[in-house]
């Protein structure tokens, strides 16, 4: 849904905030980016700002083609950014000084047959055709699609990538880009899982957060980002228009789960729907993995429902059984390793093949890269029970070539644990020959192995898993960025970083109230130390500091967020050089040899 000009109301000055309503929702969305699916939230106000520029738009095309800025007028200030010629015409992103932003193009007047109906047009004494058109969420879709397909989002295929969350929205994205072109690498920037990501439709409405309960940690509300599908593609996709030159970027819509249950693929086709314009799905299949069919004497009989015909299974056997050979090594499943296998993997192998087919129509024959993520498990299964072995990734990646599924990428279980750097009995030379093996399996199929959960792994590990991938990889990150922006507010603003730790503190503490063990571990590490400093190092801060930014109040309005989008530049500065040689320091570590 676009938040059109008739679901404003006139704003309302509210301590120095802009606050308007879009149906139920309540905010300054010049303060609260990533959550509308417009940056051109009044209409008709945005055009009033175009047209008062009037005869001086001949100068700024006179400037525009030669390559020099312009910043519009003394008395409508403008930031012009991503100017792409067609024709004779200039098209460019605007952005006006109420926040809002419009495409703006100058010339022919042909623009209304790429971008669509214009706010509004006007033609000036010289000929010129001004005209400027909304950055709701499908206009910017054709603008990257049609006008400027080397600034938006792409589907990067088997180039390799870091996938980096961004929960603090338009504070990281200049930090990212940044650090793509210094040092060289690609990424997913547009980043956010099904857990902190909120449908728009329910905002508007201001129906309350979802709430979802991991076992041993305690309750989650979802959405805690604050963002929406729908918004954060949007805000990072203009990010991207507004960087200088090419950048080999794409938008990830994380961790789309698939539950259990007759609702399960209805709620992961709305999501879907809420993310189409993605490049990257990943589709988090763990809910419906059925992980006790490879305990040693649970016998495989989930199989034997799901594939009655006797003669289609013995001809899925005789496949999986055949040899396989990659380099030295030759594999040959056994019946009772496909039975467990397939039991295992059944559902998810049709549910990924039913999501396929929906993304395809969603994206209309445009290319999307797909992940099939194996790497999650139940709460009460441990990851190092839980391995991918090589013979469990061979079955997955034949069988997903049997059904000619669209899978670019694969993420299995190599043994990431949350809040840990690698701790294998197998060490990390262990590790390394693991994933080796798993690579070389994963390449034979065309197919990028994807490492999750990857923060708080440190620089030796990375550099076993870059000589055991020879850096042909996608490795995700997802709250470091958010920490590392803790370790800078702590300087510039202590009294919000102290209300930011104590939400941390009663939210363990509650959940702790509740049963869970795992939150009465992280409070018993802080509680029995000799440093109780507030820091974001303490694993209390680390596992239960997510949730403060997008808390909501009793009116389901946005308590705090708006506070995390208007801090000094000197914050917005630091931050991004932070942040720049952080992922510089992983680029590095991961791809460069």
């Amino acid at each position: 849904m676009i938040a059109m000009a008739d679901s404003v109301r006139p704003g309302e000055e509210c301590a120095m905030v802009k606050v308007q309503s879009f149906q139920n929702l309540r905010i300054d969305p010049a303060e609260n980016p990533a959550i509308l699916d417009t940056t051109t939230w009044n209409p008709t106000a945005a055009w009033q700002v175009v047209a008062k520029v009037g005869e001086e738009w001949s100068t700024a095309k006179t400037a525009l083609a030669l390559g020099n800025e312009w910043t519009g007028l003394p008395t409508v200030p403008l930031k012009i950014s991503s100017v792409v010629h067609r024709g004779g015409a200039q098209f460019f992103l605007a952005g006006l000084p109420d926040g809002q932003d419009v495409f703006v193009e100058l010339g022919l007047g042909a623009g209304s047959t790429v971008l669509g109906d214009a706010l509004g047009s006007i033609r000036l004494q010289n000929g010129l055709n001004v005209a400027a058109y909304p950055t709701h969420a499908f206009v910017v879709d054709r603008f990257c699609r049609l006008l400027a397909p080397h600034k938006g989002p792409q589907a990067l295929g088997s180039i390799p990538r870091l996938g980096i969350g961004c929960r603090m929205t338009t504070a990281v994205w200049p930090a990212i880009f940044a650090a793509m072109q210094k040092y060289s690498f690609a990424s997913n920037p547009i980043q956010n899982s099904v857990r902190e990501l909120n449908l728009l439709d329910d905002l508007l409405a201001g129906n309350p957060p979802n709430r979802n309960y991991a076992c041993g940690f305690g309750t989650i509300e979802t959405g805690y980002t604050g963002s929406t599908y729908e918004g954060l593609w949007l805000a990072g996709t203009l990010a991207g228009i507004r960087e200088r030159g090419s950048l080999r970027f794409g938008a990830d819509a994380d961790h789309l789960q698939v539950k259990r249950g007759p609702q399960g693929l209805a709620r992961a086709r709305q999501l879907l729907r809420s993310s189409r314009y993605y490049t990257f799905f990943t589709m988090d299949m763990a809910d419906i993995l059925h992980y006790e069919t490879l305990h040693a004497g649970a016998p495989p009989d989930f199989w034997d429902r799901a594939v009655p015909n006797t003669a289609e299974k013995s001809a899925i056997l005789r496949d999986h059984q055949s040899p396989f050979q990659v380099g030295g090594t030759t594999y040959r499943l056994s019946e009772d390793l496909v039975n467990r296998f397939a039991a295992k993997y059944w559902d998810a192998l049709a549910a990924i093949e039913t999501l396929g087919q929906e993304i395809s129509s969603l994206k209309e024959g445009r290319a999307f890269d797909l992940e099939f993520t194996i790497d999650e498990h139940p709460p009460e299964v441990a990851a190092f029970d839980c391995l991918t072995s090589e013979e469990e990734l061979l079955f997955v990646l034949r069988e997903i070539e049997r059904r000619g599924l669209a899978v670019t990428h694969v993420a299995p279980n190599y043994g990431a644990e949350k809040g840990f750097d690698y701790r294998g009995k197998d060490g990390l030379h262990g590790m390394e020959l693991r994933v080796r093996a798993l690579q070389a399996i994963a390449g034979e199929f065309n197919t990028i192995l994807d490492f999750h959960s990857a923060d708080d792994l440190t620089s030796p590990t990375r550099a076993a898993i870059r000589r055991a991938t020879k850096g042909f990889l996608h490795y995700k990150i997802s709250p470091m960025l958010q920490l590392l922006f803790v370790d800078i507010l702590e300087r510039h603003d202590p009294e919000l970083f102290l209300k930011w730790w104590h939400d941390a503190l009663s939210y363990a503490r509650y959940e702790a109230g509740n049963g869970s063990a795992f939150a009465k571990e992280c409070l018993r590490e802080f509680e029995t130390r000799a440093d109780q400093k507030p820091s974001r190092h303490h694993q209390v801060f680390h596992h239960y500091g997510f949730a403060y930014v997008g808390r909501r109040g009793e009116d389901q309005t946005f308590a705090v967020r708006e506070k995390f989008y208007n801090l000094p530049t000197s914050f917005y500065r630091d931050y991004q050089s932070y942040v720049t040689e952080y992922l510089g320091t992983l680029a590095q570590d991961l791809f460069k040899e």
